[in-house]
């Protein structure tokens, strides 16, 4: 089975966030099942290219309206990542730093998608599926389905998965000449809210749609910033599938960025030393409870809420915990957060960036990893903290709810809290520091949360079923 999986990022090319890790992991486990799964990405000058030798399988040129470019298809020569990697490399438009942020960022996705197709097109390549993932890719259905261009690929299934259903890539009507013959009776598909939306075109034109939790699902017919109906009408299209973790990569045993590597056996021992180091380099006591937050500095992740409530913690409980952030963001919450460090300096460090290694440590050497997200569609953090014997503080929402289970209900093993608030993370401070007390109990926690099976082996055998109750109807 040929799967084409396309996406704007795939770890280690190009991470911003969790899309990355799963493109970069996903195809992956599909090929140790048996299937032939590729990604195809946009070409960025980056530290993976000059570092890895390319060949040039394909070079063609293409229309954007009325501008003409030129483009190449580069593969990995290796497969060293598990998968043939494919990158589309466009002088002028693709082949720039960044993967996001640039004035003609809609350009550059368009152009990507069009000539992805135009490549399978002009080589007589016919994959079983296509598997687009975000809005970056959101309107490859509808082309292969409605663009005339393309006639050869209409009977080809495609799936698309939602990694996060707030940012849709919508563009006006006047970049419609973009799209190469279109039949304009279709248009509609394009349509929502009186321009082009690539993400809800894709769920109206895919075969089936996914989202990367079954909680979050069910959470876009009422929060997907503007695609609510759509969501509730298209709902028997879709399935939710959680995310996987490359069990690989984030492994404490063999981890070559931590320190000290440990097992479930070793769990207590291990992660004492790793706490200790992480502490000794942020001028933190090692002998408190400590509660890390990594991430994006935004609202989604409810991360302006953390100077209240890290102001009110340590008014409440005093010198007894310590907190150490991750992340860059909103201006204002790492001002905030840096006046913290200032007024604290005993109980609060901010590291403002991201820093892989430093990820992994303090994912080894935390004792908890606080998630306040007002919108988590799947999240990896928390599957990654438990690998690593660290507690999860969730907030009840999205992939959290469906895979952190509060430590008071049977079988639990993480603490959980309904809403986005100051107050409920202020309580779930207190669980932590009172639960931190109990070193049997901790010790206990540590061990099932590091039992648990978050792989992708189980999450890829559920996408390739999917793929299987497709490919028959052609």
């Amino acid at each position: 089975m040929r799967i084409f999986h396309l996406s704007a990022e795939c770890y280690p090319i190009a991470k911003v966030g969790g899309l990355a890790d799963v493109v970069g992991a996903l195809p992956k486990y599909q090929n140790l099942a048996g299937l032939r799964a590729a990604v195809v990405m946009p070409f960025y000058n980056r530290k993976f290219v000059h570092e890895n030798e390319f060949d040039t399988v394909f070079q063609g040129a293409t229309l954007l309206g009325t501008r003409r470019l030129f483009f190449e298809i580069l593969k990995e020569k290796t497969d060293k990542l598990g998968f043939e990697l494919y990158l589309v490399k466009i002088p002028g438009l693709l082949d720039r730093e960044n993967v996001y942020s640039y004035p003609d960022e809609k350009e550059q996705f368009i152009a990507f998608q069009i000539c992805f197709l135009d490549w399978i097109n002009w080589s007589g390549q016919t994959p079983d599926l296509v598997h687009c993932h975000d809005h970056h890719s959101g309107l490859v259905p509808f082309m292969m389905y409605h663009s005339n261009l393309y006639r050869r690929l209409a009977h080809i299934p495609t799936i698309f998965t939602i990694h996060n259903g707030q940012y849709h890539g919508a563009f006006g009507w006047e970049k419609l000449n973009y799209l190469p013959e279109i039949d304009f009776y279709k248009t509609g598909l394009l349509d929502w809210n009186g321009g082009i939306n690539p993400l809800a075109s894709a769920v109206k034109c895919c075969w089936k749609y996914t989202t990367v939790s079954p909680s979050y699902l069910q959470e876009l017919s009422v929060n997907s910033n503007g695609l609510e109906y759509l969501f509730y009408v298209e709902r028997d299209k879709g399935v939710g599938i959680i995310n996987g973790i490359d069990t690989d990569v984030w492994n404490p045993e063999t981890d070559p960025m931590l320190p000290e590597n440990f097992a479930t056996a070793t769990v207590t021992k291990g992660k004492q030393k790793n706490k200790e180091i992480l502490c000794e380099r942020f001028a933190l006591s090692a002998d408190k409870p400590l509660i890390a937050f990594i991430g994006r500095l935004v609202s989604e992740k409810g991360s302006d809420l953390l100077p209240a409530a890290i102001e009110r913690s340590i008014k409440e409980h005093g010198d007894k915990v310590n907190f150490l952030i991750l992340g860059a963001g909103e201006t204002a919450t790492e001002t905030s957060l840096n006046l913290l460090k200032k007024l604290h300096p005993q109980n609060v460090n901010v590291f403002i960036g991201y820093d892989e290694s430093l990820a992994h440590l303090i994912y080894a050497g935390a004792d908890f990893l606080l998630m306040p997200s007002r919108v988590e569609p799947c999240g990896l953090n928390q599957m990654y903290s438990m690998r690593y014997g660290t507690m999860p503080m969730v907030r009840s929402t999205g992939g959290l709810k469906d895979t952190v289970i509060d430590f008071g209900e049977e079988g639990g093993y993480g603490i959980r809290f309904e809403e986005v608030s100051v107050d409920d993370i202020c309580v779930s401070v207190t669980r932590a520091v009172v639960l931190y007390k109990d070193s049997r109990k901790m010790q206990t926690l540590r061990k099932r949360m590091m039992a648990l099976d978050f792989s992708w082996d189980r999450s890829a055998k559920e996408y390739i079923n999917l793929y299987e109750s497709l490919i028959p109807k052609i």
